[in-house]
C-alpha cells in the first residue's frame, strides 16, 4: 500500500498480463531497443525483483523514471541506490542516484516525448508541455540517474 507522501497507480491485471508478456520479449533480446528488464533488490528482504521499464537516454546520461509514482521498485531503487538492467544474455550494473524533486522536470518531460504512447495516461499534464508544467508533478514521479558500476 502507498503511502500519501509516496502515492502510485498500481497496474491492473490487464496491465499485469502485458509486462509479463514483455518481461519475455525483453529477456529474449527481441523488445524494442529501449525496453530493458530492471532487476533491484528489495529493501526489506533481499529478494531481488524485476520489471520491464523503459530507459531513457538524455543529454548523455541515463534515467529511470516510474511513471507510475513511487511503486515498489522505485523505493528499492531509492533505497539501496544499485540496479541492474538485462536485455537478452546481457546484464550490466548500474548506480542510481535519486534525483531531487527540482532535477526532475526537465527528465519527467524528456520521458514523457519519447514515451507518450506508453505513459500518457499517468501524467496530468499532456505531452508536449513546456518543462514549467511539469514543476507541480515532479514529486509524484521519482526519477533515477543512472551510472554504470565497475
Amino acid at each position: 500500500m502507498s503511502s500519501p507522501s509516496r502515492p502510485f497507480t498500481p497496474p491492473s491485471r490487464g496491465e499485469l498480463l502485458v509486462n509479463h508478456v514483455v518481461t519475455l520479449l525483453v529477456r529474449l533480446g527481441i523488445a524494442p531497443g529501449h525496453m530493458y528488464l530492471l532487476e533491484v533488490r528489495g529493501r526489506k528482504t533481499g529478494t531481488r525483483y524485476s520489471v520491464p521499464v523503459d530507459l531513457l537516454s538524455a543529454q548523455g546520461k541515463l534515467y529511470l523514471v516510474a511513471p507510475r509514482g513511487w511503486t515498489q521498485w522505485a523505493r528499492n531503487a531509492d533505497a539501496v541506490g544499485e540496479v541492474t538492467l538485462r536485455r537478452g544474455g546481457r546484464a550490466d550494473r548500474y548506480r542510481a542516484r535519486t534525483l531531487s524533486v527540482a532535477e526532475r522536470p526537465p527528465i519527467l518531460k524528456a520521458y514523457l516525448e519519447r514515451f507518450r504512447r506508453e505513459v500518457q495516461r499517468f501524467f496530468p499534464v499532456p505531452a508536449g508541455s513546456p518543462v514549467e508544467a511539469f514543476v507541480g508533478i515532479a514529486d509524484r514521479h521519482p526519477a533515477f540517474e543512472l551510472t554504470r558500476s565497475s
